[in-house]
């Protein structure tokens, strides 16, 4: 997982080297962009779960996404992504069959260096940046006493287009790739006697489309 994170650092470091180093255009160096997406977030999730053995289901969450985005130049560009999710928890294929989690909001800003490919309406971009996950909000649902989730350190590939509407507004199509891994720590004390831990992979697939605006 750290070489993971250390490889993401890197490229993110290599493609802001890379977008000061060129000489900028004048009709587009250091333009603002903001867009607003509606995302479906989709884990591809698995975990090792101790003692009970088992798997772990995580629910698709559909939520609004907005993110802002600098331009070095007419290629190359940072962007931030913003926005919060909500999840179903459920240990699924246990020793002791299926236990609700109950549910978590994820709040994972991500950081992206991205190369944007210029020549016509649609300006195609692929990215590649670094993830911090937050947990927060946790119900532990019916059968746990509590849950506790370690934050998350991972990094992110993308890929999308925007078609250009006009000089300033455009619609967006994104797509994402997070690998996120935390470690869940379960008190079920009262229904198995036990703390029970978790190394949880979420990786989550992102789906976004929307509306920006260039500034």
């Amino acid at each position: 997982m750290r070489k993971r994170i250390l490889v993401a650092v890197i490229a993110v470091m290599g493609l802001t080297n890379l977008a000061m180093a060129q000489d900028a255009p004048a009709d587009n160096s250091g333009k603002w962009q903001f867009r607003l997406r509606g995302i479906v977030v989709a884990p591809d999730e698995s975990a090792d779960i101790e003692a009970i053995g088992g798997n772990v289901d995580i629910s698709t969450s559909i939520v609004p996404e907005f993110d802002i985005t600098y331009f070095f130049d007419d290629n190359w560009s940072m962007e931030l992504i913003l926005g919060t999710t909500k999840h179903d928890v459920k240990a699924v294929e246990t020793a002791v069959g299926e236990i609700d989690l109950g549910h978590v909001w994820l709040l994972p800003p991500t950081l992206t260096g991205q190369y944007h490919f210029t020549g016509g309406n649609l300006v195609p971009y692929v990215g590649a940046g670094v993830n911090l996950t937050l947990f927060y909000g946790v119900d532990e649902g019916p059968t746990v006493d509590d849950i506790d989730y370690d934050t998350a350190v991972g990094f992110a590939l993308q890929g999308g287009f925007d078609y250009m509407l006009n000089d300033k507004w455009f619609l967006n199509f994104d797509v994402k790739k997070m690998f996120l891994n935390t470690t869940a720590t379960v008190d079920a004390t009262t229904a198995l006697g036990a703390t029970v831990g978790a190394d949880v992979d979420i990786n989550p697939w992102i789906f976004g489309f929307g509306v920006g605006i260039k500034l």
